[in-house]
């Protein structure tokens, strides 16, 4: 049996004659070829959607506040917050819902959440303004971080459309320790702040004890966030990199 194989083009007047590759070659070449990135992912996950639902409510559960209605706002809260435990859990369970625009949007919506909140009990006099101050301050740097982040891990050149394609992932956030128990006792102070008025507890001395809590956490989270900010934003295409050079 010949060892190459007869290739003909139908439009063509002579043919072509390329060796034939045993299955050892294809399988090498296959391992040599060039190393491509891709930043594209699904965005239309579960989690996303679950988590999209928490930022639409936030807004009108700040209103209610407003409005002193605290009962119909606990219970919007208490359904943002089962919406979190769910997308979280999704996102573990199920591997193909993960995704860096999640890594992001998720935190996001907790800070958006907590300022809302923050701002509209203060307002109510229920949270002390230099707490506020703290919580929202803190929240506005870490964004900002973020959105330079962002800005610098984009090839070049950028434009608005590149910068706010949400399923074009560069950056993946990974919170520390410290930020995810600020989070949790950021969120326990609303919860607790807004259950107040309807249980009548307000001004309690354990409300009080929670705010220093809160306020220690939330300076320490930021200033961690400042000394480690390269272990928190990493770059997903850095991270392609560096397997590309160890299958080297």
């Amino acid at each position: 049996m010949s060892s190459k194989l007869l290739f003909t083009r139908p439009f063509c007047t002579d043919s072509q004659i390329f060796p034939k590759f045993s299955s050892t070659q294809i399988l090498l070449a296959k391992a040599t070829a060039p190393f491509t990135v891709t930043l594209d992912e699904n965005i239309f996950t579960i989690p996303n959607m679950l988590t999209s639902t928490r930022i639409a409510l936030t807004p009108y559960i700040g209103y209610l506040v407003l409005q002193q209605d605290f009962n119909l706002a606990c219970s919007l809260f208490v359904f943002a917050g089962l919406t979190d435990m769910l997308d979280g859990w999704i996102a573990r369970k199920f591997p193909s819902q993960t995704s860096a625009l999640g890594s992001f949007l998720d935190p996001l919506a907790d800070k958006f959440l907590v300022t809302i909140l923050y701002f509209t009990l203060t307002m109510a006099h229920l949270i002390p303004a230099p707490l506020t101050f703290i919580v929202i301050a803190r929240d506005v740097l870490l964004v900002g971080a973020a959105s330079y982040v962002r800005y610098i891990s984009l090839p070049k050149p950028i434009t608005l459309t590149s910068y706010f394609n949400a399923s074009r992932a560069t950056v993946e956030l990974q919170p520390m320790l410290i930020s995810k128990i600020n989070t949790a006792l950021q969120l326990s102070l609303v919860a607790f702040t807004l259950a107040a008025p309807v249980v009548g507890f307000v001004d309690h001395w354990a409300l009080q004890a929670l705010w220093c809590t809160t306020a220690l956490t939330t300076v320490s989270s930021g200033v961690g966030y400042a000394i480690y900010k390269n272990d928190t934003f990493k770059m997903i295409q850095s991270a392609h990199k560096k397997a590309k050079t160890k299958k080297s």
